[in-house]
């Protein structure tokens, strides 16, 4: 009986071996994603005027990056002091914004042999939400920011922020020796994007898993993320993001936030794109983006600017309709 039994397996697998091998290999096609700028015009380097909204089909997955900029080896000074000259306030709230008081707290979340993971409340924010935070085995709320630092050669290097309240990320690689912590410069949100006074997601909670490190998201609007911290090093910081359900064109899944007054003192100068992976690259002005369709996309700045000349691109790419495991 053992040898028929064989046999009918065999068989059997030569009549469904096929329907599964090509079920086992199917590997997900590129997918664009558009790009609408909704930038508005300020005289304010600290303001973030610039909106750079993107939106597509059936994407489940992408990679999101913090590069250094291009120009990075030619100065020899970063320029990281706030400028109000052109702005109606001094460094405080905005004006425009609610302010909601808090107890000011700092709470070290998380500190081991690669990551420290500090969670910090402040005494004013501008939305009243309250988040959990799950870290590990350790259970929190109500931070306004949540800081990822990563441990190397003896130094704690900051090199993620996340804003639990609002929905906004910020990410840069490890700086260079000279630049002492870096600067960050561009933010972003990620999720189902819903626009009010500003932009904002709507996180329902938020949980880190250390070992691989990697940041879990449940929205408030229905479905979830995983942005897995695939890489921190002096080249960029890169998250590999997961979503639960495919996005829909009709809303926006990212928004990149940033501030662009001349291209001489910008955040953001220039986006630079490929509208699929066999493509040329190509570069337009921020001010002459108005809708770009590509499957990457990095924005940044190819001339150095005089405000956080050395904060780095921010880049989208790796878009594909692929079912997460």
């Amino acid at each position: 009986m053992f040898p028929l039994g064989i046999s009918r397996l065999a068989r059997l697998l030569c009549l469904v071996g096929p329907a599964l091998l090509a079920a086992g290999t199917a590997t997900a096609a590129p997918v664009a994603a558009t790009v609408e700028n909704a930038t508005t015009t300020t005289a304010c380097a600290e303001e973030d005027n610039v909106s750079l909204v993107l939106r597509g089909e059936g994407i489940r997955r992408m990679r999101i990056e913090a590069l250094q900029p291009a120009y990075l080896d030619s100065i020899s000074k970063d320029v990281t002091a706030p400028d109000f000259s052109g702005c109606n306030f001094d460094g405080g709230a905005h004006p425009s914004d609610p302010a909601h008081k808090f107890k000011p707290r700092r709470v070290v979340l998380l500190d081991d042999a690669q990551w420290r993971i500090v969670g910090m409340t402040l005494p004013s924010f501008w939305r009243p939400q309250q988040v959990p935070v799950r870290v590990g085995a350790r259970t929190d709320r109500g931070f306004h920011l949540l800081q990822v630092f990563r441990k190397e050669e003896g130094k704690v290097l900051e090199a993620l922020v996340l804003y639990p309240a609002d929905g906004y990320w910020r990410i840069k690689p490890l700086p260079e020796e000279r630049f002492g912590d870096g600067v960050y410069g561009s933010s972003f949100l990620l999720g189902p994007v819903e626009q009010g006074s500003r932009p904002v997601v709507d996180i329902a909670s938020i949980r880190i898993v250390p070992k691989p490190l990697a940041i879990h998201l449940r929205f408030a609007r229905g479905g979830s993320a995983v942005a897995k911290v695939s890489e921190i090093s002096r080249t960029r910081t890169a998250l590999d993001v997961r979503l639960s359900s495919p996005t829909a064109d009709a809303r926006p899944f990212a928004v990149l936030r940033s501030m662009y007054v001349a291209p001489d003192n910008a955040d953001v100068s220039e986006v630079r794109w490929r509208e699929s992976p066999d493509t040329a690259e190509q570069a337009l002005s921020l001010p002459d983006v108005k809708t770009l369709s590509g499957t990457q996309m990095r924005f940044g700045r190819s001339l150095p600017s005089r405000h956080n000349t050395s904060a780095p691109d921010i880049a989208f790419s790796d878009f594909d309709d692929a079912v997460p495991r």
